[in-house]
């Protein structure tokens, strides 16, 4: 099969943490598992002890986040998240959209949280590391259910992405920006269809993620835009297009990250790139590389995001004077903390 459509990666990988794995020795040394058909979609359930993550990376700007589903069937062939499957012992590759981990307790663990003594109000981020509205919400609503606690709670929570389902737990996210205790940011790498169904099959058009985000701001609900990734060579030149439409659509905030490419994800974006534009292999590649100072992968807090060197510098500059544009006296207000209720109850005092 050459090239699986509906699937961001085209190839399963090897685990770094396996110490066998069944592949075919391709003519460029890459090795490919030997793939006889569309893989179908596998639910694993478990059940943590802990639903909150922390983190100290000055990068990302909030340090708790909560994950309900490990893997993502959107298929994103460059996200970051990929390498994390390996610790469950699959592929970052198509295992990775196609073999998911959910976790039905979710909701419980974070009342759990919330009910301690010890808990300080804080923002959590919803999808550090992978789409809260992937397809499988639709079914298992951990989600929606999340919210409801988060309501209960009055705690702060972020939203980001790439997906209009969101639109579905309006109600919720109303009731928690009456308080402004929530943010919702839609990830929109392209405008061009036919590179997004590509780059992230499984995802929400940018027409239906824009339409989306239309409607949460005239409710209320602050929304905002993540440019991300930028890819040198296929959407780089898009921000103004993006910002200019996320701005008209009602976003108040946005930022963006450029491409890296660490780990196992080298391999497997290499390998949809020679598959999806083989004309353009190495021009996209030898621009990746300038962002990382001749490297595709970056891990230095900071540089990991943003990049360095010219193509990085152009990729800022064109950001920056689109968002001036577009983003005038617009911003996100600090989300509120006060608000928080100790056993979920009203306090007259």
């Amino acid at each position: 099969m050459d090239y699986i459509k509906g699937k961001g990666a085209q190839i399963n990988v090897a685990n770094k943490f396996a110490s066998r794995h069944l592949s075919t020795d391709s003519l460029d040394g890459i090795d490919e598992e030997l793939i006889q058909e569309k893989p179908k979609t596998e639910v694993f359930k478990e059940t943590p002890k802990k639903i909150i993550s922390t983190n100290n990376s000055p990068d990302i700007g909030l340090s708790a986040s909560i994950n309900p589903y490990q893997g993502c069937e959107h298929g994103c062939v460059y996200c970051y998240a990929r390498n994390s499957h390996e610790y469950w012992g699959f592929s970052a590759g198509l295992d990775f959209e196609t073999k998911i981990i959910v976790k039905p307790e979710a909701p419980a663990l974070l009342e759990k949280e919330f009910l301690r003594s010890s808990w300080k109000p804080k923002t959590i981020m919803l999808s550090g590391n992978t789409d809260c509205y992937q397809p499988l919400e639709r079914e298992y609503q951990l989600t929606r259910e999340l919210l409801g606690v988060f309501n209960k709670y009055q705690n702060p929570v972020g939203i980001i992405t790439k997906n209009a389902l969101v639109t579905r737990d309006i109600d919720i996210l109303k009731e928690l920006a009456s308080n402004n205790l929530v943010q919702v940011i839609f990830s929109i790498t392209s405008l061009d269809e036919q590179l997004r169904q590509k780059l992230e099959p499984r995802t929400a058009s940018a027409l239906k993620k824009l339409k989306a985000m239309e409607t949460l701001a005239a409710e209320g609900i602050p929304v905002g835009v993540m440019n991300a990734p930028i890819i040198p060579g296929l959407n780089h030149h898009e921000t103004p297009e993006i910002l200019k439409a996320a701005s008209n659509a009602g976003a108040s905030f946005a930022s963006y990250t450029v491409v890296r490419l660490n780990g196992q994800i080298n391999k497997i974006f290499h390998d949809w790139l020679k598959k999806s534009y083989p004309d353009r292999v190495e021009k996209v590649w030898h621009q990746i590389q300038d962002l990382h100072g001749g490297n595709v992968n970056d891990t230095e807090f900071g540089r990991r995001i943003k990049g360095d060197g010219k193509i990085s510098e152009a990729i800022k500059n064109l950001f920056e004077v689109s968002k001036r544009k577009y983003f005038k006296n617009k911003s996100f207000e600090p989300l509120e903390t006060s608000h928080f209720r100790r056993k979920g109850n009203y306090s007259l005092f």
